[in-house]
């Protein structure tokens, strides 16, 4: 019989992932309230609160300034390592009229017809960086 995994040594494993943040519950646990914010968007009458004054609809949650500024400057990589969930977060994008191709792209760096042309092509290629701790 092997000994179980210590799961907190699992867990830091997720980090060593060039690109991707897993959403564990930790993460879950720091973007509660950014998640509970975005998904609020749902409701028209909060779309149109936050529409005509951001800042003063962020001070009604409890974010951390931190989460708050990355809102702002809508920066979803930010967001995402600040506990943010990107299908929660989809709702900020698209209040701002923005399809989940365009927002993710923005994400990549690359043009949406770039980042499109990638995804037809069946994503991004499992060459390159699998580490960063070791580099490959």
């Amino acid at each position: 019989m092997t000994a179980p995994k210590d799961i907190h040594a699992y867990l830091a494993e997720f980090e060593d992932i060039p690109g991707t943040r897993v959403f564990t519950a930790a993460r879950a646990r720091q973007g509660y309230y950014l998640n509970q914010f975005a998904m609020s968007l749902m409701k028209p009458e909060n779309r149109e609160r936050w529409k005509a004054d951001e800042a003063a609809y962020l001070a009604g949650w409890p974010l951390s300034e931190d989460q708050k500024q990355a809102v702002l400057a809508r920066d979803y990589n930010r967001l995402l390592n600040l506990g943010g969930n990107i299908y929660f977060l989809s709702k900020i994008f698209s209040t701002d009229g923005l399809s989940f191709v365009q927002a993710v792209s923005t994400m990549t760096g690359a043009s949406v017809e770039e980042y499109q042309a990638m995804m037809n092509a069946g994503g991004r290629s499992p060459e390159g960086v699998r580490s960063k701790g070791e580099g490959r």
